[in-house]
């Protein structure tokens, strides 16, 4: 496991984070889609991702109706593990309830949240707290005195956001330096080689402001696992072969695809191992969120960081999975510092 320091803080985390959206199977849509798996299933995954090194693990408030959280903070007490030992990263934002005040990134909703949050996880901070989306009836102002006062009370550590467009992010890094308030050291987005719009602007913005990437779905919802073919049969079912929420181009991610078996052949590898080596090669990138239903997949998902790419293996897959080019970019005034 190799480890990085999150964005501009002393925060170490690994580069490879346990993502527990199959915790639980509880709720609506995409959240009782993904996975639901149980106390049992929970402790023995986070018991094989420590084991391999991983420290990160990322969870939501909303995940099953809060029961990720729920079976997280119990595997670690099940499990024996060190809290100090642990980066816990959380959520708030999303509809946790049925009043109108049950949701987005009002003071009164993050104070309600982050208790919630604490009592399910069965810890008094998390390190990492983040607004999962953003909020336009909340000024940003109001978001972050409340978790600059969760920071100042020792419940959270440091915060971060999640989703956000590029101007959001700038804005919500300038709001904070205006009133001195602790920022952003993160924001966790979708990223993967077959959906690479972040590299449009907020990976420029993230590498200029020296802001940590956790990346969510590296797999596009499971479409880079090397199960799914052009013709639309599959190995086995899948999270993508039944619910597919990424939007995405489909005859360019097979192109990638094809790119990807020949090359994990040659590696000895699987194709979803090269996917995820592909982002832990960028730049941008700190920690790259895995989920798995199965061990046999976290294991495989583990094995990513084994993975090595040449500058020509990534240019290679660079050419087939590159963006069209959109302005301004293409006009964008490029210096020649030789």
């Amino acid at each position: 496991m190799q480890y990085k320091v999150l964005g501009n803080s002393g925060l170490i985390v690994s580069t490879l984070c346990l993502g527990t959206m199959t915790f639980g199977g509880k709720g609506k849509g995409v959240y009782e889609m993904v996975g639901t798996l149980e106390q049992p299933a929970v402790d023995e995954q986070i018991q094989r991702a420590v084991d391999a090194g991983v420290n990160f693990i990322d969870t939501a408030n909303i995940y099953a109706e809060g029961r990720s959280e729920e079976l997280t903070g119990q595997a670690i007490r099940n499990l024996g593990l060190k809290r100090d030992d642990l980066v816990l990263a959380t959520k708030v934002c999303a509809p946790a309830g049925k009043g109108v005040n049950d949701q987005g990134l009002s003071r009164k909703h993050i104070m309600q949240q982050v208790e919630a949050s604490l009592k399910r996880l069965q810890t008094d901070y998390i390190d990492l707290y983040q607004a999962h989306n953003w909020d336009p009836l909340v000024p940003l102002e109001e978001t972050l005195r409340a978790m600059d006062d969760l920071i100042s009370s020792g419940k959270v550590r440091y915060i971060g956001g999640s989703n956000h467009m590029a101007w959001y992010m700038m804005k919500a890094l300038a709001v904070s330096d205006k009133h001195g308030l602790h920022s952003y050291i993160s924001m966790q987005s979708h990223y993967s080689i077959a959906t690479r719009e972040l590299e449009r602007d907020v990976i420029p913005a993230l590498l200029d402001q020296k802001v940590g990437l956790m990346v969510w779905s590296p797999l596009c919802a499971g479409l880079l696992s090397g199960k799914y073919q052009r013709n639309g049969e599959t190995t086995e079912a899948g999270r993508y072969h039944h619910h597919s929420f990424i939007p995405v181009d489909t005859e360019r991610a097979f192109n990638i695809l094809d790119v990807l078996h020949v090359m994990a052949a040659d590696k000895g590898t699987t194709v979803a191992q090269l996917a995820l080596a592909w982002l832990l090669h960028q730049p941008a990138v700190t920690s790259v969120i895995i989920g798995a239903n199965k061990m046999s997949q976290l294991e495989d998902n583990l094995g990513a960081t084994a993975v090595k790419l040449t500058t020509e293996e990534l240019k290679q897959l660079d050419e087939v999975s590159k963006l069209a080019v959109e302005y301004p970019g293409w006009i964008a005034y490029r210096r020649d510092r030789g």
